[in-house]
């Protein structure tokens, strides 16, 4: 056994494990606001000391994840921009708006599934006043159930094994998962944008 996955079952088993699922939730919520530490590092070894319950493991991790998120966007909206930059700093601030700008609500869902620091967009989201907040809930819904719901299904599945093969490939699995958010969405706006025109009109009653 590696000494990471030493480590992170020793980190469950001492801190988390006594309160069972409950410690889960915790550190799910309060990542998505202030919590330095993501979810995956109590998610990953209560899986492997309990992977009967794998699932539901990460079906309440993406869960109260969600609702820390929302949390968290009351809280930069209420906390405003010097809340962020103690954070973050002017510039990283800057970078963070811009990518909202471009992307909306898709850079929350990227964030949700990424290794990006969930709580950096959850509060920017409040300080930005996204306005699309059933997209925001939506994305971040997506996001962290396509992170955490297969990581527990691999882990019951094939325990100790696929974590360490899984870390070795990180950053090419990374990627690619986020290129398939990314044109998962795309088509949605798309097909969206198509919805709400309606069908096209018949020669006879086009417009002269």
């Amino acid at each position: 056994m590696s000494s990471i996955v030493e480590d992170l079952l020793g980190l469950a088993d001492e801190y988390f494990l006594p309160w069972g699922p409950f410690g889960l939730l915790v550190v799910s919520f309060i990542e998505a606001i202030f919590f330095p530490v993501p979810p995956d590092v109590v998610l990953i070894p209560l899986v492997l000391l309990d992977p009967k319950n794998g699932l539901l493991y990460g079906a309440l991790t993406t869960l109260t994840s969600v609702a820390g998120a929302v949390v968290g966007y009351y809280v930069g909206l209420r906390g405003g921009r010097p809340l962020m930059k103690r954070f973050v700093g002017d510039k990283n601030l800057g970078r963070v708006e811009a990518f909202y700008q471009r992307y909306g609500v898709l850079a929350v869902g990227l964030a949700a599934f990424t290794p990006i620091p969930f709580k950096v967009f959850t509060l920017t989201a409040g300080i930005f006043r996204l306005r699309d907040l059933r997209g925001y809930v939506l994305a971040s819904l997506v996001g962290r159930a396509a992170r955490f719901v297969p990581e527990s299904l691999l882990l019951m599945l094939y325990g100790r094994s696929i974590l360490e093969y899984l870390a070795s490939q990180f950053e090419f699995f990374t990627i690619m998962a986020a290129a398939v958010f990314l044109a998962g969405y795309l088509m949605y706006k798309y097909l969206s944008r198509r919805i709400a025109r309606g069908p096209p009109l018949p020669p006879q009653q086009q417009p002269p």
